[in-house]
């Protein structure tokens, strides 16, 4: 099967390059366009073969999709954000089909997981269930990286969007890379995130995922990522100096956590109706809603009505622009991201003040006369004064112990 994946896309590639000369971009089928002039230039600028490795990174809280090329060097270099249309369900992992789930984990995408005959446009199943979440029981399938954007447990992108991505991981894959990593989390798994979701019921599962993140970000390479007693678990690399760089990260990250939970940081909880979409998609509906309301209408955009919805309710209707396909749930929109607070930012208790040590003798100091001034409304501001001020003979500690204002004589 994977052999036949791999002649379909090495045909696949060929056939591209044979249409792109003889046909006009409009007419090449979708699975076979190229990659766009611009990303590829991207690739030149960073030396990166348009055939070279790739890994993807998705981030549900941030609504955002990373691709990842390998360089010369064998790292793995950013190349560019792709923003979400839609996904859906909470923060957390997918354990049963029909939960909405989006899910979060380790995967592996090989050829055969590529669809070019979609109903969304173009897509790739990302691979669950893998070994984790059969570990864990978890059923379902086919959760996708596809274009429309409308979610029930997938990452739902512009076709415009799964288009590019589609072509990319087709050349890697046609390159010779026999597959590719699919990394899903629920946030950026910053050392802040996980302290202020410590009390969450996934948090050891998120540390799991932070160790393999973690391990990637510090080395640029592929985590080798096993599943033992129903835990993620990663090997170490094979250079004694990439694996070191591995540990001191992890290290690192898990004082800062220690640190920002002892600092008190606050504790919370992120709750969604259903899922989310990234701000530059929220904000074009919004405009497009706003549109719709001025004028009744939206060139190049469709209605859409949620099932069920009540005539008299705001979410009624949805003016949705052209290109979104039909939004998933657009009136669950409106509540995604929304932050309990579930323990308090605590202050750090202020320093201690240290008492002055009272000297037996003062030290006098030099003695200033000041002007009146027409802005105070001490009494001796009506008239030149002087004042005095006396200090401690400790040269470590110069605090002023005594100040006198006497009118000048």
């Amino acid at each position: 099967m994977a052999l036949r994946g791999r002649t379909i896309l090495g045909m696949a590639a060929v056939s591209a390059v044979l249409l792109m000369g003889a046909l006009p971009a409009h007419a090449v089928p979708k699975h076979l366009a190229p990659v766009p002039p611009a990303t590829l230039a991207l690739m030149a600028a960073r030396t990166i073969a348009p055939s070279a490795p790739v890994l993807l990174r998705a981030y549900k809280q941030e609504s955002e999709i990373e691709v990842w090329k390998r360089a010369a060097d064998g790292r793995f270099v950013h190349l560019k954000t792709f923003p979400i249309c839609r996904w859906s369900g909470q923060l957390g992992p997918k354990t049963r089909s029909g939960d909405r789930q989006v899910p979060e984990g380790f995967y592996t995408v090989a050829a055969r997981q590529l669809n070019p005959n979609s109903a969304y446009y173009l897509s790739f199943d990302v691979g669950y269930p893998n070994a984790y979440d059969r570990a864990h029981g978890g059923t379902g399938s086919a959760l996708m990286v596809h274009g429309t954007c409308s979610s029930a447990g997938c990452f739902a992108m512009t076709d415009r969007q799964v288009g590019e991505i589609y072509a990319l991981v087709r050349d890697a894959l046609a390159g010779g890379q026999a597959a590719f990593q699919f990394q899903a989390f629920p946030f950026r798994m910053t050392a802040r995130a996980l302290a202020r979701h410590r009390t969450d019921r996934h948090i050891a599962f998120w540390r799991q995922l932070k160790e393999g993140s973690d391990r990637f970000e510090a080395t640029g390479r592929e985590p080798l990522v096993g599943v033992e007693g129903g835990r993620y678990v990663f090997a170490s690399y094979p250079e004694p100096e990439v694996e070191a760089l591995a540990v001191a990260r992890r290290t690192e990250e898990e004082a800062r956590i220690r640190a920002l939970v002892e600092g008190g940081v606050e504790a919370v909880r992120t709750t969604y109706a259903d899922g989310g979409q990234h701000p530059s998609f929220a904000a074009t509906l919004k405009r497009a809603q706003a549109l719709g309301a001025a004028t009744g209408a939206v060139t190049g955009a469709t209605a859409y009505a949620p099932d069920g919805a009540a005539a008299a309710s705001p979410f009624s209707a949805f003016i949705v622009p052209a290109g979104f396909g039909a939004v998933s749930r657009p009136e669950a929109l409106a509540l995604a991201g929304r932050e309990v607070v579930v323990i308090p930012a605590r202050r750090r208790p202020p320093a201690p003040i240290h008492p002055v040590q009272v000297a037996a003798a003062f030290v006098p100091l030099p003695v200033i006369e000041t002007e009146p001034s027409p802005f105070s409304r001490l009494r001796l501001a009506d008239e030149p004064s002087r004042l005095t001020l006396a200090a401690s003979p400790e040269p470590a500690r110069p605090r002023f112990l005594a100040a006198r204002f006497a009118p000048v004589p």
